[in-house]
């Protein structure tokens, strides 16, 4: 497993797509998982630190999970199996460790909203990844290269194409 950070959200140019693009915290691998419209806007509103008048679906999960004293203690995307990606989230109740199955971009949502770590199987990162050659210092080099990529890649180009 490596440890990732949400870098991005962005759209593929052929349909529109939302795509979270994770980094490894050690290196310049970049892991894009296409995702649903929903997941996408719960992400972008928790980074951008925006807020709903209600609770939607993650902060009222995260709300629960404090209520009853539970803790998101990690998250991690765990496999790629037939161009989906599988995801697992690790919670820590009255001195027990679970770990639930979750689609990659609900356990993200959640993990943003707790502040729990992210990570990958290297496995995953090995078949999925892009890498960047150079050290990556420039966010707007990263942005733009990504964003070429995007106008030239479709999900059947992945071997993970979708969640």
């Amino acid at each position: 497993m490596q440890e990732m950070v949400i870098y991005g959200v962005s759209f593929d140019m052929v349909g529109k797509q939302p795509i979270v693009l994770l980094k490894t915290v050690e290196s310049n691998k970049f892991l894009p998982i296409w995702i649903g419209h929903p997941e996408a806007a719960a992400i972008l509103m928790k980074l951008q630190g925006a807020s709903t008048p209600r609770p939607m679906t993650h902060d009222l999960l995260s709300d629960m999970l404090g209520e009853l004293d539970v803790e998101c203690t990690r998250v991690a995307v765990t496999e790629l199996r037939e161009n989906t990606f599988y995801a697992s989230i690790s919670l820590r109740v009255n001195g027990r460790e679970l770990d639930i199955d979750s689609r990659p971009s609900d356990a993200l949502a959640l993990a943003v909203r707790a502040g729990a770590p992210i990570f990958a199987a290297d496995d995953v990162i090995a078949e999925s990844a892009i890498e960047f050659e150079h050290e990556v210092e420039d966010t707007e080099e990263v942005v733009e290269k990504f964003k070429d990529f995007l106008d030239h890649v479709t999900p059947e180009d992945f071997a993970g194409g979708s969640e």
